[in-house]
C-alpha cells in the first residue's frame, strides 16, 4: 500500500469526524455566537480534509 493512500485515508477519516462533530454542534446549538463560529470552522476544515483525502485516494496509482 502506498504512503499517499494511507495519508489520504487518514485525511478522509479526519474529515468525516470533523463533519460529524460540526453537525452535532449545529444540532445542539442555541443562538450563541461561539457555537456558530465553531460549527463553521469545523465544517469548513472537515470539508477540506474530506475532499483532499478522497482526491489523494483516487489519483494515487497502485504500483506493485
Amino acid at each position: 500500500m502506498n504512503l499517499k493512500r494511507i495519508f489520504g485515508a487518514i485525511l478522509t477519516v479526519l474529515g468525516i469526524g470533523s463533519l460529524i462533530y460540526a453537525a452535532y454542534v449545529f444540532a445542539n446549538t442555541t443562538t450563541a455566537e461561539q457555537n456558530i463560529k465553531t460549527t463553521i470552522i469545523y465544517g469548513i476544515l472537515g470539508l477540506i480534509f474530506f475532499i483532499s483525502g478522497i482526491g489523494l485516494i483516487k489519483t494515487t496509482k497502485d504500483e506493485a
